[in-house]
């Protein structure tokens, strides 16, 4: 109750409290280790808590916290500036400083006085090409309930063989096989919030040039696209995209169970990356996944988008739908020959041999504790 200012400041208050309570009560560490954002209030919190116990503090910048509350409040609101003077005075009490970008490793030393290493986001190691045999048991399980996985086509010639829009298996001897003139598969994510993100969304899916080019005589394939995710737009969007009617591009929109995600980035023919940074400083870490799975993307472009997907090496930037249109139209051309560009930037993830999460921890982070002590 009361005004919304009294109740932001009683909810912060409260969560202090709590906090700072539930941290009391564990065992003593040797480091408290923060990711920010959030970062208000659990900054002073664990700073506190840290003195109380004489432990030393690291925080981990994956961005920034009043940059995002900016997106509703606009720069200059009262809250926005308290949330920034507030990551720059606490930010300055850590022991040490992770960051994502070089960008922003920059930014936290010019704007904040912070030094910090750098400390990309990496891949899980359960994130990589999947098999074709579990490509066939996903594309099965999802064609259960998504028509864009059921197949197009009835073909006599094999009436026992197991059938999805993608892959078929032989009834006798088990074997998987690409259908020839299967779809190709699209993937992006979302947690149907962030504004930047969905207006971007709407554009590219509304766009009509793609069903153009095949019109137009373009060797082109249909276009199968799943937007995974859940939140509070999810049942909007839907809405918007039951009102599309394409004759080559079909839209899903699954809930995935944790382990069948990465199974379906992996199977994926490509990404579409529309996140757009806040601060411009932070890298999305759906494309992380994505390259772990060595899946070439198309992603949206930001200032230091650069760090991450190299234009022309293992993916495209583009800044809207028209361009993007274009690049599936040069990538998806003679689909799925084993040629052009699109298998060039699968080659080149697969060379890259990206390290994964524990391998980065354990070679930029255990360093930089070890010379402190």
């Amino acid at each position: 109750v009361g005004p919304k200012l009294f109740q932001y400041v009683l909810k912060v208050l409260v969560q202090s409290v709590q906090l700072l309570y539930t941290l009391l009560r564990i065992d003593q560490p040797s480091y408290i280790l923060l990711q920010n954002p959030p970062g208000l209030p659990s900054i002073a919190v664990a700073w506190v808590a840290g003195l109380l116990w004489g432990s030393k503090l690291i925080i981990d910048w994956h961005n920034y916290g009043y940059t995002i509350m900016s997106l509703s409040h606009g720069r200059s609101h009262p809250l926005v500036l308290i949330a920034k003077w507030y990551e720059k005075l606490f930010g300055c009490l850590s022991d040490y400083n992770l960051c994502v970008t070089d960008a922003m490793k920059k930014d936290l030393w010019v704007n904040f006085k912070i030094k910090a290493v750098t400390l990309y986001d990496k891949p899980a190691s359960y994130f990589k090409e999947t098999p074709l045999d579990l490509q066939h048991n996903l594309y099965m399980k999802l064609a259960k309930d998504y028509e864009p996985f059921k197949p197009r086509y009835y073909r006599a010639a094999n009436p026992s063989a197991e059938r999805s829009a993608f892959t078929e298996r032989d009834g006798k001897s088990g074997s998987v096989v690409k259908t020839r003139d299967r779809p190709a598969l699209l993937i992006s994510s979302t947690s149907w919030t962030a504004p930047s993100y969905l207006s971007a969304l709407t554009s590219v899916l509304s766009s009509p040039d793609y069903e153009r080019f095949i019109e137009e005589g373009a060797k082109l394939p249909a276009l199968v696209c799943v937007i995974t995710g859940k939140g509070p737009l999810k049942d909007y969007y839907n809405g918007l995209i039951q009102n599309l009617h394409f004759k080559h591009i079909q839209i899903c929109t699954p809930w995935l169970e944790a382990e069948d995600y990465p199974l379906l980035l992996g199977s994926a023919d490509l990404g579409v990356c529309l996140h757009k940074s806040s601060s411009g400083l932070d890298l999305p870490m759906k494309v992380v996944d994505m390259f772990g799975c060595c899946l070439p993307v198309c992603a949206i472009h930001f200032e230091c988008l650069h760090e991450l997907v190299k234009h022309n090496e293992n993916g495209l930037i583009f800044r809207d739908s028209k361009e993007l249109a274009e690049q599936l139209k040069m990538l998806f051309l003679e689909f799925p020959t084993l040629e052009g560009k699109l298998h060039s930037f699968r080659e080149n993830l697969r060379a890259s041999r990206q390290l994964r999460w524990d391998e980065s921890w354990d070679q930029i982070v255990l360093p930089l504790l070890g010379s402190k002590e």
